[in-house]
């Protein structure tokens, strides 16, 4: 189950996306992360849909890789839902419910169809932001990703911030997910050999049951950190003092291309966003 984690998964591919820059692409993530909250209808997320649906099949990753993302918040997708459809009422005081049901006097449970529209928005609002963060991620190698933040946070060296340093975290953090993920998936395992239940009874019992596992991961998890620092000794690490990169990052047409196309997009998205004020002849700026 713990495979259906893809963050820091790297899916290896000869693609326009995966030539890309990755300081570009990660500025590009963000500005995707950030258009979605000014979507406020339907219709516009099914345009977002299609332009990252159009973005993965270019990227040559499998969409199911990427759907598997989704899987990882299915209780706070849910948990969400059923928080705005319950508890969202409508528009205006004159809305009637669509749904009532008094369990007993003096509390009513209702529906609206507001609620509805709004537990479906945030919904395809965290699909998409879950699914827009994998692409980056299924594309981009942790050690690229890594180069990139250190690069846009440079000019954070005026102030004494230690960017290489948190870069440095940044990149061992994402290194040892795929490894514990790999490392719990065989410890689960040999408990399932030795008889242990996962899969059966309530809440409490499920997470009685993985206290066996957290118990050697964390053990590993910390054995894997001293071997790591010893590793980093013994070649005399030093931080950031004298250090340059083997691959120095440069900018080609692919990334110009890309950003026009992603800030052609939101620039229109922003604008609708904007200017739906004036333009209330265009009802589905709306629903």
């Amino acid at each position: 189950m713990f495979r259906d984690v893809t963050f820091g998964q790297y899916y290896p591919a000869s693609s326009f996306v995966h030539s890309m820059d990755a300081r570009v692409k990660l500025l590009l993530t963000l500005l995707f992360l950030v258009g979605i909250f000014f979507v406020q209808s339907f219709v516009v997320y099914g345009f977002v849909a299609v332009f990252l649906l159009t973005v993965i099949f270019v990227s040559r990753v499998p969409l199911r890789s990427v759907l598997r993302s989704i899987k990882g918040i299915i209780v706070l997708l849910v948990l969400t839902a059923v928080i705005n459809v319950f508890f969202t009422k409508g528009a205006d005081a004159a809305e009637s419910p669509l749904w009532a049901w008094s369990p007993w006097n003096g509390f009513t449970i209702e529906i609206y169809v507001n609620g509805l529209k709004t537990a479906g928005k945030i919904f395809l609002r965290l699909v998409l932001l879950v699914m827009g963060s994998s692409v980056l991620t299924l594309t981009t190698t942790p050690v690229d990703l890594t180069h990139a933040v250190e690069s846009l946070l440079k000019p954070l060296k005026l102030i004494k911030f230690p960017v290489h340093e948190f870069a440095l975290i940044m990149s061992l953090t994402l290194s040892f997910i795929p490894s514990l993920i790999d490392e719990t998936d065989r410890i689960i395992r040999a408990q399932k050999a030795r008889g242990a239940d996962f899969d059966t009874g309530g809440l409490v019992k499920r997470a009685k049951a993985f206290v066996p596992i957290l118990i050697p991961l964390l053990v590993g998890g910390f054995r894997r950190a001293e071997e790591l620092a010893n590793a980093m000794n013994s070649r005399c690490y030093e931080g950031a003092t004298k250090r340059t990169c083997m691959r120095v990052m440069k900018l080609g047409w692919r990334d110009a291309v890309a950003s026009l196309l992603v800030v052609a997009f939101f620039a229109g998205v922003f604008v609708l966003y904007g200017m739906r004020g004036q333009w209330n002849f265009i009802t589905w700026l709306y629903y």
